[in-house]
């Protein structure tokens, strides 16, 4: 075994002891990234090449600094976005979702469908539409000033940047000159009550601003204020997309009701098998 194999199989044990959930990932990835080498090619690391900064990074993992935080990046379908202090990492959990809005708009055969994302974050659900539906014209929207600068980074750094127009303003009432003319809203909203602070990962209670996790008692005060924002944005017959923990699948379903102008709301499960976001279309 090379001694940076050695190193990385006392690493995952580290991270497995500090109650990191994916620690030989995680310990191989920080390795391939100090080292400057794919995770395939760790094992072509000559044992004189090893570079003891990876224990350092280790112990930052150890203590629960995200992964995304340490590397700079975070992975999103097919995106590869900078991240850091200030924005919320993406979680594979809302590809699923994305995936059900890129499917939708294909569907519809629209020629240049325009696409609202409520609360972009890192730009990952914006971007990631623009890139997989040709002419796809996205409006992302975001209220944090810090993570308005990473989705503006990301956005400037992809190919797809250019159909995507960034906006700083309140999810709630953003985008008026757009009312009627939406063909889908997404989001991925801050979704976590209050009261259940204390039982967040360290990685997001510690790190992802309180802006992105938290919505009131329940979780779900911006829920509701973004039902009739997508109310508002929606043509007739438009979709929209919102997703929710793996516990409020009901709840936000029924936020959704055809005497609200809704019809076809259903819940739907993430790669986990879990609910995690409910589709509504406009009637």
């Amino acid at each position: 075994m090379s001694l940076l194999r050695a190193e990385i199989a006392q690493a995952s044990l580290r991270l497995a002891e500090a109650g990191v959930g994916s620690p030989r990932h995680d310990a191989e990835e920080l390795a391939a990234w100090v080292h400057g080498v794919r995770r395939t090619d760790l094992h072509r690391v000559p044992d004189h090449d090893f570079d003891a900064r990876y224990w350092e990074v280790i112990a930052r993992r150890a203590n629960r600094e995200p992964l995304q935080h340490i590397t700079g990046a975070a992975y999103f379908r097919y995106l590869e976005l900078a991240v850091g202090p200030g924005v919320f990492v993406p979680r594979p959990e809302t590809e699923v979702m994305v995936g059900w809005a890129i499917d939708k708009l294909r569907a519809l055969d629209v020629a240049e469908p325009l696409i609202v994302d409520l609360c972009t974050g890192s730009g990952a659900i914006a971007l990631s539409i623009a890139q997989e539906v040709p002419r796809a014209r996205v409006h992302a929207v975001e209220l944090s000033e810090d993570a308005y600068t990473w989705a503006s980074r990301n956005i400037a750094a992809s190919e797809a940047g250019e159909r995507v127009t960034l906006h700083l303003a309140d999810a709630v009432t953003a985008l008026p000159e757009l009312d009627g003319r939406v063909d889908v809203v997404v989001s991925n909203p801050p979704y976590i009550p209050l009261t259940e602070w204390e039982y967040v990962a360290p990685e997001a209670r510690d790190h992802d601003p309180e802006l992105a996790l938290f919505s009131g008692p329940d979780g779900l005060d911006l829920i509701r204020g973004l039902e009739r924002t997508a109310q508002r944005l929606l043509k007739p017959g438009g979709w929209s997309a919102f997703e929710h923990s793996d516990k409020q699948g009901g709840e936000v379903q029924r936020i959704f009701l055809e005497e609200r102008g809704w019809a076809e709301a259903s819940d739907h499960r993430d790669l986990t098998n879990r609910p995690r976001f409910v589709t509504a279309r406009k009637g």
